[in-house]
């Protein structure tokens, strides 16, 4: 059964077992966006490496909790230098979030009023921080293998009124491992082969050099269009040549291996704080990163996308969070049917 811990993280933590948790897929707190309102909340540090130190500490805890085997998927975004927090506001003309009810126009995320000054000294005002990749190396040199960076493309970020720059249409998603062997079933989130990129190969490979391909036919050999790699390293035949960079012969699949740019649209969930995880970004985490029966763990749960989509793919799951209000509104999900996952998109 699934447990969820209403604590600060780190203290959340320290009630779970040794070695006890497959992956560990989450989202902290973002630097310096939304003051939450509780007491030792992260987030709001006064600087943006007392920030750093803090998430390190929480997966230094989470590296004891995980298998050896087992591997931690963080999503963060980045941060622009200001000098105050913009306490999770919302104007008179914003329904964001996933407040579509007009009545939560202007509605205030902790509704507690407090700002919170922040000392970016080093940076100068319209700096890009670069907090994903502070954190990135942070837990590579705190021992964790860094093992892949994955861009998420939003198709419908976020509006920006700039005009200096380009708006913001991405965040990352870093894999680490505590191995550098460890658990990842390539297999469960394998990509279909684009139709375009499959052409019948000639049933003979020598003396039909100006046959035509025809896409789509079942009447001879399909195999993928792939590249050639090295020029004429591996063979003078075009139709033979090794089609790999490692020199092998290339073998056609129906599914490719996935790629590191995940198109994924944002999902509002309505009773959610404001910004959730789409439940279609986590999926590929989750499958990838534990078996059938493993145990999934969020450290951040917020509104409970981490631990209903584990639930509803086989896995137990653990969660943690500060806000009492999010804690309630995950069990409440995690108390809905299969079905009613259904309906939500998981």
């Amino acid at each position: 059964m699934g447990q969820i811990y209403c604590a600060d993280a780190l203290e959340g933590l320290k009630k779970i077992k040794d070695k006890s948790v497959s992956c560990c897929v989450t989202s902290p707190p973002y630097y310096g966006l939304r003051d939450y309102g509780i007491a030792g909340q992260i987030g709001l540090e006064p600087t943006p490496e007392e920030y750093i130190s803090r998430l390190v500490g929480v997966f230094h805890e989470v590296w004891r909790i995980l298998q050896d085997d087992g591997t931690l998927w963080i999503n963060i975004g980045d941060s622009y230098y200001h000098t105050q927090s913009n306490n999770g506001g919302y104007s008179e003309k914003s329904t964001l979030a996933g407040f579509t009810n007009p009545n939560t126009k202007g509605r205030i995320a902790n509704e507690c009023g407090k700002t919170v000054r922040l000392n970016m000294q080093g940076l100068k005002p319209k700096d890009l921080i670069g907090i994903p990749w502070m954190l990135a190396f942070a837990l590579r040199a705190d021992g964790w293998y860094l093992r892949q960076d994955i861009i998420w493309n939003k198709p419908n970020p976020m509006p920006e009124s700039v005009t200096d720059r380009c708006t913001k249409s991405h965040e990352y998603i870093f894999l680490f491992s505590k191995s550098p062997h460890y658990y990842f079933d390539a297999e469960a989130i394998a990509e279909p082969v684009a139709k375009s990129t499959v052409v019948r190969l000639k049933q003979d490979v020598k003396g039909q050099a100006g046959s035509e391909r025809v896409p789509g036919k079942a009447n001879g050999p399909m195999k993928a269009a792939a590249p050639r790699y090295g020029g004429k390293k591996y063979s003078e035949d075009p139709d033979i040549f090794f089609r790999t960079k490692s020199g092998n012969a290339y073998e056609f699949h129906q599914k490719r291996n996935k790629r590191d740019v995940w198109t994924v649209s944002t999902k509002p969930f309505k009773e959610a704080h404001f910004a959730t995880f789409p439940p279609d970004l986590i999926l590929p985490c989750i499958l990838a990163g534990s078996q059938k029966g493993g145990t999934v763990l969020d450290p951040f749960l917020g509104s409970g996308t981490t631990a209903v989509v584990a639930k509803a793919n086989g896995r137990d799951y653990i969660g943690i969070d500060c806000n009492p209000v999010y804690c309630k509104m995950a069990e409440t999900r995690l108390s809905n049917t299969f079905e009613q996952m259904q309906i939500e998109g998981i």
